[in-house]
């Protein structure tokens, strides 16, 4: 009877880790370039419903029935498709489409710079003339230096990355992409942090100027998912609910006895 308490308590806490996944996608909905997150689920390990130091079975381990204890948290995980492509008409908004990432070098509070990964190419010129983004961390280009926007000159940008100023080439962004993402690490809303192991490989996709790209969260189906991970905690909740009923009603027959 109490391990059905155990049962329905893990399945309220999966739910509430289902529950922090969905509401962060829906708050970033319109988080440029945001990539969805998702979260996996899987069976209790079964060495944990094993009784230990019982005397009645000579001390000697043994499972507490056939049945697990539940559900335990698994993996989360993010879903890298493409969004959107929304027209803005600013020349320094760049998206991308297929697979690959923006390289930024980003400084910290104390001033220690590194690189970091984004599909946000919501970007701009500073007082210096170089291309930053909206934060102000310098976009780099593909030598890893930055770029210098000439003043009073038309830019464009072509889908390989190269940059011109009335018609001159003058940079190329730095694209990159990676073997498996696994070896990213989310940093912030849309940047990622490339972790021991990570390999770089060539990206392959294309920049489309004018354009952001949008966060790939559906919103309906996240208010589906929402509405279901309620219902299921709220599931678990009466069950646990009505075993505490049995029990009281248990403990009041037996001093009745």
């Amino acid at each position: 009877m109490v391990r059905s308490l155990y049962t329905a308590s893990t399945g309220m806490v999966h739910q509430m880790n289902r529950l922090d996944i969905v509401t962060n996608n829906m708050a970033n909905s319109d988080t440029t370039a945001y990539k969805k997150e998702g979260s996996t689920s899987q069976s209790f390990d079964s060495v944990y419903g094993i009784k230990i130091n019982d005397s009645s079975v000579y001390y000697i381990p043994q499972r507490i029935g056939r049945m697990n204890l539940g559900v335990k948290i698994g993996e989360t995980y993010t879903d890298y498709s493409d969004g959107n492509l929304e027209e803005t008409g600013q020349i320094y908004d760049m998206a991308l489409s297929g697979n690959g990432f923006f390289a930024i070098s980003y400084a910290d509070n104390n001033g220690n710079e590194s690189v970091r990964y984004t599909r946000d190419g919501n970007f701009t010129v500073n007082s210096d003339g170089i291309l930053v983004t909206k934060d102000g961390d310098f976009v780099l280009a593909e030598d890893g230096g930055l770029i210098n926007i000439p003043e009073g000159v038309s830019v464009t940008v072509d889908e390989t990355g190269r940059i011109t100023a009335d018609g001159e080439e003058i940079a190329r962004l730095r694209l990159i992409d990676f073997e498996d993402y696994n070896y990213l690490e989310k940093f912030g809303e849309n940047m990622y942090i490339a972790v021991d192991g990570a390999a770089e490989t060539e990206a392959d996709c294309k920049v489309h100027q004018g354009y952001l790209e949008a966060s790939n969260v559906n919103i309906v189906s996240e208010m589906v998912d929402l509405i279901t991970v309620t219902r299921d905690y709220e599931s678990n909740q009466k069950v646990i609910q009505a075993i505490d009923e049995t029990l009281e009603k248990s403990v009041s027959l037996g001093r009745l006895v």
